[in-house]
């Protein structure tokens, strides 16, 4: 690798993962439409600048590569060859490839040059393509691009440029010769459209964030002094300091908020790679792209998405014989939806495959020892649906390199519960099953019900409530040594807060109880004290707390106290 500046060096990584997130997505859609003059241009322009960057930067490894691709494209989109099955193969490949590459070149490191066979993949008749050697950072290097060019490259990456704009300079093969446009193509935008950026550096923003929460933690003390001191004109300077606070943490929310479809873009490689090599054919579809969310989130929910669509794809699709055989089109759906719902944004995963057997669930978990057979034999058909997230659960008979369903699926949960997300299922056999994410916009602060049990407030978070109702002691029965209440035709069964924290249940005669939603299950959470809603920032738990079920982290409310964070689901296991 050349010596150029780090920054320029930083600007090429973020830039070449974008384009490579964006190329998986293209090839899919050029392989299913050949035709699309369109979309080849799309494809042949992402390798092409790819290459320019390696090239400024002398990465040869990603020169060779894209250079490959770029020169198959070229003769593609003159006429010369028609794209082949192999052609699609290779790009895929390459993908994986420059990937690796990339993920060498931000560790420091000097990539390693793609396998001679999968560069010779990418010609039509089989023979290797001619292949320019890259040369370092010195004059004549057909590959490289001047600093000048370099940095137009960038601003075209960023949606400036429309496609067929001004190609940066490539080496003398005639495929990769672009015509351009005029360098002043972007320019002609009126002033007043044309949209600014600053990159920063997140932990800049991050550091912003955590600012804006002790300011809303400092508000939040206010508020409560407020109502004890009674003073008109500090009313009003409190409600001010509230409003602005809100616009604030909303205006700082938002510089951190990222579209999903940044992570849906990876998806239909994935798909198309996952049928391939199940022999299976498969349609993606995306919906909801345009969703953002804090941008930790997006980063965060990769791999429980990749998970469950390569999931989807093994265990949802049947193979294209069965499905013909049942009736149903040969080629199986997949569909990745997002959208956003309040404070919170709902991911579905949803496949019209053979569906998820309720009684196979149970007998399978009845075998392997994970739950005995008394218990088994009350699951409702939603609870067996759930014993998938089960650690050691699987259906499966034979291990492939494609996860099944069940392997890995308590992972799965884990994660989504460490965003502070919910994740439910729902299943017909012979249509198809649907996997229902649900996570908080940000993870920075919480929407939460502050209840009380002794001297001791806890916050739950909002989104777990369902309602809060009084019953009175008399009216509660007991099931397995339990208490239950009996609400609207079904039993819910009922935890004391003051007993699960071992201390004396309350004596009261009307009981206060919190309506919880725990996966498909519901149940009543028994408080002394419902004092209200509150904003929270989450902070660590105290040492001794860390790792006992039940906790989900801390918080200082409006009083100036600490308040525990609880995990509605720990509560539930650990009752």
């Amino acid at each position: 690798m050349s010596a150029v500046p780090d920054d320029i060096a930083a600007d090429f990584i973020i830039e070449a993962q974008e384009i490579l997130d964006r190329l998986g997505e293209q090839l899919v859609s050029l392989e299913q439409a050949p035709e699309d003059a369109d979309q080849l241009n799309a494809v042949f322009r992402g390798f092409h600048t790819l290459k320019g960057g390696a090239g400024f930067l002398a990465i040869h490894a990603m020169v060779e590569l894209c250079h490959a691709a770029e020169d198959t494209l070229g003769k593609a989109r003159s006429g010369e060859i028609t794209l082949l099955a192999q052609h699609f193969d290779a790009a895929q490949q390459s993908l994986d490839y420059l990937q690796s590459m990339l993920d060498a070149v931000s560790a420091g490191r000097e990539p390693t040059h793609a396998p001679p066979a999968l560069i010779a993949q990418f010609d039509a008749h089989g023979a290797p393509p001619v292949i320019a050697t890259p040369v370092a950072a010195a004059a004549g290097g057909g590959d490289l691009i001047s600093e000048d060019e370099f940095e137009h490259l960038l601003d075209a990456l960023h949606g400036d440029a429309a496609p067929g704009a001004k190609a940066l300079p490539a080496s003398p093969s005639p495929a990769a010769a672009s015509p351009a446009a005029p360098k002043a193509a972007a320019a002609a935008k009126p002033a007043a459209e044309v949209e600014h950026t600053v990159r920063v550096d997140t932990k800049r923003l991050d550091a912003i964030v955590n600012l804006i929460g002790e300011l809303v933690l400092s508000r939040n003390r206010l508020k409560t002094l407020r109502t004890r001191l009674r003073d008109e004109e500090l009313d009003r300077a409190v409600s001010t300091l509230d409003i602005a606070t809100a616009r604030l943490q909303s205006a700082v929310m938002r510089t951190r908020m990222q579209p999903v479809g940044k992570v849906f873009s990876r998806f239909p490689k994935v798909a198309r790679d996952v049928a391939r090599s199940l022999q299976k054919e498969v349609d993606l579809e995306l919906i909801g792209a345009e969703t953002e969310l804090d941008r930790n989130l997006v980063e965060a929910l990769a791999d429980p998405l990749v998970h469950l669509v390569r999931n989807a794809i093994d265990h949802g699709v049947e193979s294209p014989a069965l499905r013909e055989a049942s009736g149903k089109p040969r080629s199986g759906h997949v569909r990745l939806s997002a959208q956003q719902e309040g404070d919170y944004v709902s991911i579905e995963v949803q496949d019209d495959g053979a569906g998820i057997d309720p009684e196979r669930l149970r007998e399978k978990a009845r075998e392997k020892g994970l739950i005995d057979a008394e218990a088994a034999a009350r699951l409702s058909t939603d609870e067996c649906l759930h014993l998938i997230f089960l650690p050691g659960f699987s259906t499966k008979a034979e291990v492939t390199d494609i996860s099944g369903r069940g392997v890995g699926m308590d992972v799965v949960q884990s994660r989504i519960r460490e965003l502070s997300g919910t994740i439910q299922i729902q299943s017909e056999l012979g249509r198809g099953s649907r996997f229902m994410i649900r996570v908080p916009l940000t993870l920075a602060i919480l929407p939460t019900l502050l209840v009380q049990a002794g001297e001791h407030v806890y916050a739950l978070p909002l989104a777990r409530v369902v309602e809060v109702l009084h019953a009175p002691q008399t009216s509660l029965g007991w099931f397995d040594g339990r208490a239950v209440l009996d609400r609207r035709s079904h039993t819910l069964p009922l935890i004391d807060l003051r007993r699960w924290l071992g201390v004396e249940p309350s004596p009261a005669a009307l009981l206060t109880v919190v309506l919880l939603q725990a996966g498909e299950a519901r149940f009543g959470l028994v408080v002394d004290q419902v004092r209200g809603r509150e904003e929270v920032v989450i902070k660590p738990l105290p040492r001794a707390l860390r790792g006992l079920p039940g906790y989900a982290g801390a918080t200082l409310i409006g009083d100036g106290r600490m308040a525990l964070i609880l995990d509605v689901d720990g509560l539930r296991a650990s009752d």
